[in-house]
């Protein structure tokens, strides 16, 4: 018997830091995003001997180690902090050993999600396979606690939600770690249209999406007014946006990224760099209308605004910079599982 879990990776479209604790609790946040066909994926085979085999693409780990009753330690910080919880909450697995794999469509720290994705697919790989009754709202949790609490990693709360429900979602981020996800309902042509307007292009890999996070944070808590005032007007782009898209108005869409993102890069002095503002450069004078960096910034993809007709012509442009464009479709379906 094999288990196999998939996960999608979501964009960023509006609200995205509003979130983000302490902003979050003190004030509520709004975030719009919208799941993408790139995806995280688990495989768990069960083992008759008591070893834990790990093959994590997206970590760069492989290894086995002895797989006893207690918590383990392979590397794998995404797969070690699943499983611990999972045998800590849930009991144990319910076989004396297994091998777990790993990967990812895209890179770590690459905007899209990815860490907390995997999260949410290892989970519900585990999930699958103990029988284990976890909703789209428990499995998103559970996930946002093994991350943020267990681990200690730094971010946001949306990127498990999205990870868990699929699809366009509305969500608003309340105090004590209350979230609401509102999914909604875009007519077809509207995704269609939607989908003929973005080009997603990746600059590479971020290397500052912690510290940028920490920054944002440090703001909050100081009151910086600018900062503050800032993540204000990110949070309410969420609303206008889903108005626009909703009405399937791609001008004001666009324009209402544009702003956002002019906003956000006043959070912190390493959201944008040279190597992003290259791209808008080289995107907007093609013939892009607007963009907006996906996730925390520093690097990663980002998400520009095109008329349709002019979209070969911006990605003829891009191509002459070292990153790349990367087709992409949404997808509607969340977080899966099955065994074979």
């Amino acid at each position: 018997m094999m288990i196999r879990s998939k996960a999608p990776l979501r964009l960023g479209l509006a609200g995205g830091g509003s979130d983000v604790s302490p902003y979050s609790d003190l004030y509520g946040g709004n975030v719009l995003n919208a799941t993408i066909n790139l995806a995280a994926y688990c495989t768990i085979e069960p083992l008759h001997r008591p070893v834990l085999q790990v093959f994590a693409a997206d970590a760069g780990v492989r290894t086995e180690i002895p797989l006893g009753t207690g918590p383990v330690t392979t590397g794998a910080l995404l797969i070690d902090g699943v499983y611990n919880r999972v045998i800590r909450d849930f009991g144990p697995v319910p076989a004396p050993g297994f091998a777990i794999t790993t990967y990812n469509d895209a890179p770590i720290d690459s905007g899209l999600g990815t860490s907390s994705t995997m999260v949410v697919c290892i989970l519900k790989c585990f999930a699958e396979w103990m029988g284990i009754p976890l909703g789209d709202y428990e499995l998103a949790r559970l996930a946002y606690e093994i991350e943020r609490k267990d681990l200690l990693l730094s971010g946001g709360k949306q990127d498990q939600y999205a990870a868990a429900f699929g699809g366009f979602n509305f969500m608003e981020f309340l105090p004590s770690d209350l979230v609401i996800v509102n999914p909604l309902r875009v007519k077809d042509w509207i995704v269609e249209e939607l989908e003929a307007s973005m080009l997603l292009y990746f600059t590479g890999r971020s290397r500052e999406g912690a510290a940028i996070i920490e920054q944002q944070q440090q703001a909050t808590r100081s009151g910086k007014n600018e900062a503050v005032e800032a993540m204000h007007r990110i949070k309410q782009s969420a609303v206008d946006l889903k108005l626009a898209l909703l009405q399937g108005d791609m001008a004001e869409f666009a324009r209402i990224m544009g702003s956002a993102w002019e906003d956000k890069k006043k959070m912190a002095s390493a959201i944008t760099n040279p190597m992003i503002q290259q791209a808008f450069d080289v995107a907007l004078g093609a013939g892009a209308i607007s963009g907006k960096v996906s996730g925390a910034g520093g690097g990663g993809f980002i998400m520009l605004m095109v008329p349709p007709e002019k979209k070969h012509k911006v990605a003829e442009a891009l191509s002459v910079l070292p990153g790349k464009v990367v087709p992409f479709q949404f997808t509607y379906k969340g977080a899966v599982a099955w065994k074979l």
